[in-house]
């Protein structure tokens, strides 16, 4: 166990970020080569060993926080990784990519500083990595049974990986031309080096997964005939539609969603060309989207070289603490930093973001490229602009990160396969992730007319991630995609011993 008085003696101390005006001179992680193992077996010391750890309840994947905590504590990291790989099969992925709802559900959190339990997982599953302490682990035998998983993003890998462990032959197929979804071309590198995810995929094919590249499932590839040739499907192909801001002079040259800008820094880091097609270097940048796809941007354009750069935000600037709506252990809404936040104020000491405003229209020069955005600020509450605080920011690039709504309406997945879609825009489906097909009429009935009630999509089709839930957190992506791999292989074998973290109809403890 830990020092039962850690919490007491030692502060929280998290695992210290490489200095911003150093950072900004590369692609590198934000914390590389910073994990120092005798602070994070300290900072793993302070878990007071609660007896009621309501970290499990906070992270969807149920981590088996305090038990790697403890071996972390005494330097026992192999037996560390063991706890922390039998629930989370890409630690090292969330341990740099996930907000940590653990931290605010910890014991501590309630009237003092949490666990560093996010350093702490990281450095775990890095030492992992170190030391050869995760081979591929190939199944014993074969069950005859194929599986086709629609998209590579982190649901698709975290299905791929069990049902592959579990004996089934799986066969991944992507869109795009390298493996990894939103991991791959949607994280920056500075939050994410790609060596992380190319090593995981590597221990994927050697236990038997098949990838393949540059299969545009429900495009040029049909997706019911990929149906017919497998025993099952499961469609986890994130939510990729981006939200539009319907406002005078969106089609002026400058203006692109937050997606297609990151991915063409990606696609830079990966080799595909010298200098990205979209660029921030000697412009202003005004980032529309408070979110964290918004503070991607920031830091994206801070390395190539933005003049300036703000992030505009329709939501009040949060307090500091918990409101009464939000008690403890649920995630509060509290004013956070991002590593891209603190760069951003280094050059002024500002928050390069701007609270409670809304985009008015944007202006153009006479070769119809964005020049500035007029903004307004908005009531809290109602978001009605408020008279009188009209103002101009110059602008030479606007990036829109304003969310997802679902999966790409242009993907005919829907009509290839039978699905139907939410009120949110995802694929509809049971708690259990079986697909469900468009409403079938209800019998005839006096007014009001009956409920439609919805139909079972073709047999055996699955509906994982952000493809199902809408727009999450990478750790509700592999939560997902664990339980739908138990889900696929109980319809294939009529039973399963994959463990199924959440349900489909489960929702994150936020107010």
């Amino acid at each position: 166990m830990t020092d039962p008085y850690g919490f007491l003696r030692t502060p929280r101390s998290p695992v210290p970020a490489r200095p911003a005006d150093q950072r900004l001179g590369d692609w590198r992680e934000v914390h590389a080569g910073q994990a120092l193992l005798p602070l994070v077996s300290a900072q793993a010391n302070r878990c007071m060993d609660c007896g009621l750890p309501f970290c499990h309840g906070g992270c969807p994947l149920g981590n088996l926080i305090p038990e790697w905590n403890a071996y972390a504590a005494h330097g026992h990291w192999q037996a560390a990784s063991d706890r922390l790989h039998a629930t989370n099969n890409f630690p090292e992925f969330t341990g740099r990519l996930c907000p940590a709802p653990c931290e605010d559900a910890c014991v501590l959190a309630i009237n003092a500083d949490p666990v560093t339990i996010k350093n702490v997982e990281q450095t775990i599953a890095d030492q992992a990595w170190e030391h050869g302490w995760t081979p591929p682990l190939p199944p014993a035998r074969h069950s005859g049974k194929t599986v086709a998983v629609i998209g590579s993003g982190p649901a698709g890998l975290a299905t791929a990986q069990q049902l592959t462990r579990a004996g089934h032959t799986v066969v991944v197929y992507e869109r795009d031309d390298r493996i990894g979804g939103l991991l791959r071309y949607g994280i920056p590198a500075f939050k994410m080096e790609k060596t992380h995810l190319d090593r995981r995929i590597a221990q994927m094919r050697a236990e038997g997964t098949v990838f393949r590249t540059d299969c545009d499932v429900g495009g040029r590839l049909d997706a019911a005939g990929l149906r017919s040739r497998h025993d099952a499907v499961v469609v986890a192909v994130g939510a990729t539609e981006p939200r539009e801001l319907p406002v005078p002079g969106r089609e002026l040259l400058g203006i692109h969603q937050a997606m297609e800008y990151l991915t063409c820094s990606n696609r830079v880091g990966e080799g595909d060309s010298a200098a990205p097609g979209i660029t921030a270097a000697g412009r202003h940048v005004v980032v529309v989207g408070g979110g964290d796809t918004g503070s991607d941007c920031v830091g994206t354009a801070l390395r190539q070289g933005a003049l300036s750069v703000v992030q505009l935000d329709i939501n009040p600037e949060p307090g500091t603490g918990r409101r009464d709506t939000e008690p403890w252990p649920v995630y509060p809404k509290v004013y956070r930093i991002s590593h891209a936040h603190e760069e951003a104020r280094g050059r002024d000491g500002a928050d390069p973001r701007v609270f409670s405003s809304a985009t008015v229209h944007f202006e153009g020069d006479a070769a119809g490229r964005v020049r500035a955005l007029h903004l307004t600020a908005v009531e809290p509450a109602a978001r009605r602009p408020l008279p009188g605080t009209d103002r101009v920011l110059e602008a030479g690039l606007v990036l829109l990160a304003l969310g997802f709504s679902g999966p790409a309406r242009a993907s005919h997945l829907d009509e290839q396969l039978g699905l139907a879609r939410t009120a949110r825009g995802g694929f509809a489906r049971t708690p259990d992730f079986a697909a469900l097909g468009p409403s079938a009429p209800g019998p005839p009935a006096p007014a009001p007319a009956a409920e439609p009630a919805p139909a079972p999509a073709p047999d055996g089709v699955f509906v994982a991630g952000d493809a199902g839930r809408g727009q999450s957190l990478v750790v509700w992506a592999l939560a997902e995609g664990r339980a739908a791999a138990a889900a696929v292989d109980r319809y294939l074998t009529g039973t399963t011993e994959l463990p199924a973290p959440v349900r489909a109809d489960d929702r994150p403890l936020t107010a």
